[in-house]
């Protein structure tokens, strides 16, 4: 299995060619480079190798299919797209997995029996894994499952006009936001419409603080992205970005959300144009695979005082409509208001039997009015904050 011939065609890889920069796979194109006789290198190459594959995991076979399934390559774009893939690079794909499936067998027996080295070097567990089904399944759910980054991530932020992936994203689910499951159903809706292909929506979710707008989004989200929707989130000092993101986002075969939280301009922002020509039209205008989902305290999302209705601008209420005239440009507005007693108490009672808890409803909704009237009001974010602190035994 050790041989110079696997270097040399580690290093011919084409469809996989952005693999060879893997710091594990880059250990191991040193290892089956380094000559057995020169003990010393040979030693520190191997254990270089095996260091870096401890990091991730002990099983080089499956690293080397996950890192494949992962690689934003030439097949997987070509296969994305609407034209055939070239027979030549289907033969190349072939071929190299062919290849790599056999190098993802390399136990580094041979290696260990090569050394004139007698003292302990570490093993690496190998899988008996079909590299070529396991491939051509994923580009045939690749609607579903992304690739690249997109097949490990769900959630994104912009920097510098680049998205970064959430390695750790808000878990929230949609079963743990009870007391507005119609307001939730039609963003549900759009978003379900948006992953069939049909025509959706932009979405403004407007109300007041803590009932849960940003959360929705989110939960749905985690809903949603095992059938092929990803979220990538915006501020709104960055939506002058948002063209070159969707360029770059337009041949993904995946859904996007492009969330944009806690909207509002002032009445001479100029992020008010990069958003108003964002939003003019269908989304289906655009590349069809992303919609804009904004939340905002703001009916109308910008702040108004009364300088701005009394100023010196000779067509005031022109301007003032062109401004009222942003949140219209949204296809669907879902409102959110703070809950009455009653539904702020079954908020209450429902997340009170998700977190266990056997208060008598009594005291329970005694204690939770309280609770409200001490911390700004009845909100479900109120009747959570509650509910852990219950549970916490605060």
């Amino acid at each position: 299995m050790y041989s110079p011939l696997f270097s040399t065609q580690l290093r011919s890889l084409v469809v996989f060619r952005n693999i060879l920069a893997d710091p594990v796979i880059s250990r191991l194109q040193t290892l089956l480079e380094t000559d057995a006789a020169d003990t010393p290198a040979c030693v520190n190459a191997y254990c270089d190798f095996a260091a870096a594959l401890f990091a991730h995991g002990d099983d080089l076979s499956a690293y080397l299919l996950n890192l494949l399934m992962e690689d934003e390559n030439i097949y997987m774009l070509q296969s994305c797209g609407k034209t055939p893939v070239s027979p030549f690079l289907v033969e190349c794909l072939t071929h190299e997995l062919d290849f790599l499936q056999k190098l993802g067998s390399f136990d580094g027996g041979t290696v260990r029996e090569a050394l004139a080295y007698e003292g302990f070097l570490p093993r690496w567990k190998t899988s008996d894994l079909d590299y070529a089904k396991a491939y051509h399944e994923r580009i045939a759910t690749i609607h579903a499952k992304g690739y690249g980054i997109f097949a490990k991530y769900r959630m994104f932020t912009v920097k510098d006009g680049q998205l970064i992936p959430v390695r750790h994203p808000d878990p929230q689910t949609l079963e743990q936001l009870p007391g507005y499951e119609r307001e939730r159903a039609k963003i549900i809706a759009n978003t379900e419409a948006l992953l069939a292909g049909e025509p959706a929506n932009n979405v403004l979710l407007y109300g007041d603080a803590g009932t849960g707008k940003s959360s929705t989004v989110k939960a749905i989200v985690n809903a949603y992205w095992t059938k092929g929707l990803r979220l990538v989130e915006v501020k709104k000092n960055q939506l002058y970005q948002i063209p070159a993101v969707t360029e770059a986002l337009s041949r993904n075969p995946l859904k996007f959300i492009l969330f944009i939280d806690d909207l509002s301009f002032s009445s001479d922002d100029n992020d008010f144009a990069a958003l108003k020509a964002i939003l003019e039209g269908s989304v289906n205008g655009h590349s069809g695979n992303f919609a804009v989902y904004a939340t905002s305290n703001r009916r109308h999302l910008i702040k108004e005082s009364w300088e701005d209705r009394t100023g010196n601008d000779l067509h005031e209420g022109d301007t003032r409509q062109e401004l009222m005239s942003l949140s219209a440009r949204f296809g669907l507005t879902v409102t959110f208001f703070r809950p009455d007693k009653d539904r702020y108490l079954d908020i209450v009672h429902k997340l009170a039997a998700q977190y266990g808890i056997t208060m008598p409803q009594e005291q329970l909704d005694i204690r939770a009015e309280a609770h409200a009237t001490r911390n700004g009001g009845r909100t479900p974010r109120a009747a959570k904050q509650f509910i852990e602190l219950t549970k916490a035994g605060i």
